[in-house]
C-alpha cells in the first residue's frame, strides 16, 4: 500500500469502475433507464463504490480510508440488492444478473480483505509521514 501513489492503481477501484460501467451498459441496452428511480439508485450506489474508495484514499490516513472503504463495501451490497430488483423486473437476463452479481461479490470480498490488511499494517498513511 505504501507504494501506491494513485487511487486509480488500486485493483478494487479498477474493479469498481468496471462494475459501474457494466451497469450503465446494461441500463443503456434495456428498459431499466425508463425505471428512473431504480436506475438512479443502482447508478448512484455503483458509482458510490468507486467514489468512496477514491475519496478515502485521498484522505491520506488509514483510519479515514478504512471508514470510506466500509462505506464503499456497503454501497457494493446495496448495488447487489438492487441487481435483484433489476433481474426480478426483467431488465436483464439471468446470465447478465449472475455476471454482475459475481462482480459485486468479488469486489465486496476484496474490499473486506483490504480493510483487514489496513487494520493490521504499521503504515498509517502518508499524512503521518514526518520528514527529517
Amino acid at each position: 500500500m505504501a507504494g501506491v501513489k494513485r487511487f486509480e492503481d488500486l485493483e478494487i477501484w479498477q474493479l469498481s469502475r468496471a462494475l459501474c460501467n457494466d451497469i450503465f451498459k446494461l441500463a443503456s441496452n434495456s428498459k431499466l433507464m425508463s425505471d428512473y428511480k431504480l436506475y438512479n439508485q443502482i447508478h448512484g450506489s455503483s458509482g458510490s463504490v468507486m467514489d468512496n474508495i477514491a475519496e478515502g484514499f485521498e484522505r491520506n490516513g488509514n483510519r479515514e480510508f478504512i471508514q470510506f472503504l466500509s462505506i464503499s463495501k456497503a454501497s457494493c451490497g446495496e448495488t447487489r440488492s438492487q441487481l435483484y430488483r433489476v433481474f426480478d423486473r426483467g431488465y436483464c437476463s439471468e446470465l447478465e444478473f449472475e455476471n454482475l452479481n459475481t462482480q459485486s461479490t468479488v469486489i465486496s470480498k476484496k474490499i473486506g480483505a483490504f480493510i483487514n490488511y489496513l487494520k493490521k499494517t504499521d503504515f498509517k498513511g502518508s499524512k503521518f509521514n514526518i520528514e527529517s
